[in-house]
């Protein structure tokens, strides 16, 4: 069978095609409600399916709102979005979800569909690299921001649209200074690629807070930021430091992973050499990602609000005064320590 059209429905209805459309494509001019009721009934008996382009050229929205994250099988995102979903809910849009796998190319091609969708927003999850990317990256966004949109990033401000960015580096600092007062002096660091921004400032928020006490990590070990990153990093740590099951007299040196997800993969690969948390090596993450809630030992980490993160990102994308004035929001970390830092007795 044809699709029902619309003409369909105004000669069923009695109404003019325009009429027809002001009322199923959510115009603002809407007419008398005995003759949208006749629209709607017609409709509805004929099993009519709206389009929805027709739907945004009417109300100049097409209730869609464009997010990017890196990696939707990693908690920290798949947080973010629920609270981007929750929000945009609320407000009456829908959300198209992108995940880049950190690829950047992925990411600014990501970014274009949403523009040619018309999308009403685009929020960009997670840190981006610097350089040639990051300056296509703007030019795609400025073609959009001159058509009436909104863009909202989540870390890191970039040159356009508003920005929602956790306090990485003094977070990180506060859960140095809250290990120091634990009594660890043996530090080691499992930090993130050197072009994300994100781990450099919770690297560097950390290391600088311990030089304030005298203190300097005995090794630096970097990885992917992953699961997997935080595992390899581990075992050449371990190997670094020379690290061995139950020495006795043994201090087990603290070592800070920029993230719970790196600090999980660390936390699995010394179980496979033998050595046990907090009893060989202490550790300690950042996030407080939801799966923190059935991991043993308990990790000790910088816990960000992230479902709210999401929620805030929404509505500053759909507040236009934030976009155009760049608004930038800061959201600060929360030091938890649990059975993962606590030192034991040499």
């Amino acid at each position: 069978m044809a699709a029902v059209r619309l003409q369909d429905v105004a000669t069923r209805a009695g109404v003019s095609l325009a009429t027809a459309s002001r009322v199923l494509n959510g115009s603002a001019r809407v007419p008398g409600e005995g003759v949208a009721d006749r629209v709607r009934t017609a409709a509805t008996e004929l099993g009519y399916v709206a389009n929805a382009q027709a739907q945004a050229l009417a109300r100049a929205s097409t209730g869609l709102i464009g997010l990017v994250v890196h990696d939707i099988a990693d908690p920290y995102f798949s947080s973010i979005v629920q609270g981007v979903q929750a929000a945009a809910r609320r407000a009456g849009k829908l959300v198209l979800l992108a995940s880049t796998q950190r690829d950047f190319d992925i990411e600014r091609e990501s970014v274009s569909t949403f523009i040619s969708h018309r999308a009403d927003a685009i929020i960009l999850a997670g840190s981006r690299q610097s350089g040639d990317l990051d300056r296509d990256l703007e030019k795609e966004c400025a073609r959009y921001l001159d058509n009436s949109g909104k863009v909202v990033v989540i870390g890191q401000p970039l040159s356009f649209g508003a920005a929602v960015e956790p306090e990485n580096h003094t977070a990180s600092a506060e859960l140095a200074f809250a290990l120091l007062d634990q009594g660890h002096r043996d530090f080691a660091v499992i930090g993130g690629p050197g072009n994300i921004r994100t781990a450099v400032d919770r690297r560097n928020g950390f290391v600088e807070a311990l030089a304030t006490r005298g203190v300097t990590p005995l090794v630096e070990i970097a990885g992917d930021f992953s699961r997997d990153g935080g595992a390899g990093a581990a075992r050449r740590l371990s190997a670094a430091l020379d690290l061995h099951p139950g020495r006795p007299g043994h201090v087990a040196p603290c070592v800070f992973a920029v993230s719970d997800v790196m600090a999980i993969g660390a936390i699995a690969a010394w179980r496979e050499l033998g050595l046990a948390v907090p009893d060989d090596v202490c550790v300690a993450g950042f996030d407080d990602i939801p799966t923190l809630r059935d991991h043993v030992p308990g990790l000790s980490t910088v816990a960000l609000p992230l479902v709210e993160i999401g929620e805030r990102a929404v509505r500053l994308a759909l507040d236009a005064s934030a976009t155009a004035a760049q608004v930038h929001e800061f959201v600060p970390g929360c030091v938890v320590l649990r059975e993962s830092s606590v030192p034991r007795p040499a």
